[in-house]
């Protein structure tokens, strides 16, 4: 046909239909304009009458239009019903094999922190902080970020509330929620916790526990990472082993002394007691010095006696900073809590206070060989270590805490499995 007609009605076969009558229009129609719309009312009912049935209703349809999820790439993130009902967990450096340490380690000193690494796409890690922290913290943080990841941070007591860790208990005092439901809820929306929990600072023998730590990882669905807690801080163990085979090469055979420094506010001894191990385990020979009444935990000594005497190395203790660093090639500095006065801040005030002297000097480091110094910061400047060593090149601070982020790279690939 012609541009413009009209189309020409065919049948279903295909030949010519007869064309269809033309009737009047709807709006010629008179009777639209003579009549008004009829109301259809329905049926008035009587008293007495039956209830009128109900209309069915249509039944569902028994396929879903929805289309299904896709299946997940090996590669990509682990929906959370595919997660392992017992994840692997760090709490101490104890928990890596001697494999899976050295392979961290090696790994870590591969690793551009500038140039990134994609793998941990599409995940997320939470950090809880029970207490305050500044290079744990912004190093896990940046590391999580680097690897292509996302980092979720929540602060006690401003983000969420006080947890309830122990079981069987009527929670009928300032915790509104346990530590199971929460552990519960989070591995949903994570894939790895990292958590740094409080201490209770009243006995020294429940705090040695880690029971809120142990909490965690005895509820989570996913990976949990201690950021440091009463007994161990294995990610700075990481760095300070990194750092210490930056300095030294080998670490087997090598004189590492750990000093006490005074400090108004000591630390906990959870890196001592790391660092203690990771020594042990790799065959140095580790001089401690402290003041009378600053003995470390027992447990921590014995078990890292039985790993010296199996790997080559030694643990011998002193009460002299001198006898201890003569000799060292690491001096690491430290300030921790006396057990003896552990919950009691007067008592502890009183025997920190006959320890004042305790500070690391250009002096002290002279009887080293070719010395670096190591410090897991916080330091207080002239108190526990001098300007004058801070500033020279035997420190090692600045660079011990820059290892983290490689360190915590590699303890991320590793853990997550994002080699």
């Amino acid at each position: 046909s012609s541009r413009g007609s009209a189309p020409t009605p065919r049948s279903i076969a295909g030949t010519l239909a007869p064309p269809l009558p033309r009737g009047p229009r709807l709006l010629d129609c008179p009777c639209r304009e003579s009549r008004p719309p009829r109301r259809v009312s329905p049926p008035r009912r009587t008293e007495g009458d039956p209830p009128r049935p109900l209309r069915p209703v249509p039944p569902l349809p028994t396929t879903s239009p929805i289309r299904p999820f896709p299946k997940l790439r090996s590669g990509g993130p682990p929906s959370h019903r595919n997660r392992v009902p017992s994840p692997r967990h760090l709490i101490r450096l104890q928990d890596l094999s001697d494999t899976e340490l050295e392979e961290i380690l090696d790994l870590s000193s591969r690793l551009d922190p500038r140039s990134g690494r994609p793998v941990l796409s599409g995940r997320s890690v939470g950090m809880l902080f029970f207490r305050g922290s500044l290079r744990t913290r912004a190093s896990l943080e940046s590391a999580v970020h680097r690897l292509g990841g996302h980092a979720i941070n929540l602060t006690a007591m401003s983000d969420f509330w006080e947890l309830e860790e122990r079981d069987g208990v009527t929670m009928d005092g300032r915790s509104p929620e346990h530590v199971r439901d929460a552990a519960a809820v989070l591995s949903t929306y994570v894939d790895a916790l990292a958590i740094r929990p409080s201490a209770k600072m009243q006995s020294w023998d429940v705090d040695r526990r880690d029971e809120r730590i142990s909490a965690w990882a005895r509820y989570a669905t996913v990976p949990v990472l201690n950021m440091e807690s009463s007994l161990w801080h294995p990610m700075q163990a990481l760095a300070d082993l990194l750092t210490m085979r930056q300095r030294l090469g080998s670490l087997a055979g090598q004189e590492l002394a750990i000093t006490w420094v005074h400090s108004p506010e000591p630390a906990s001894a959870a890196v001592v007691h790391s660092l203690l191990h990771a020594a042990s385990r790799f065959g140095m020979r580790v001089r401690i010095a402290h003041p009378p009444g600053f003995d470390l935990d027992t447990g921590v000594v014995r078990e890292a006696e039985e790993v010296a005497a199996a790997s080559g190395g030694g643990i011998e203790f002193s009460s002299s900073m001198e006898e201890a660093v003569r000799g060292a090639g690491i001096v690491y500095a430290r300030s921790w809590q006396s057990l003896e006065s552990y919950g009691n801040p007067t008592l502890a005030a009183s025997h920190r206070s006959r320890a004042t002297d305790w500070r690391i000097t250009s002096e002290l480091l002279q009887l080293g060989n070719d010395v670096g110094l190591m410090h897991a910061m916080p330091v207080r400047r002239n108190v526990e270590v001098t300007d004058e060593v801070l500033e020279s090149d035997a420190s090692l601070l600045v660079k011990q805490a820059g290892n983290r982020l490689p360190a915590q790279m590699a303890l991320l690939m590793h853990m997550l499995r994002a080699h």
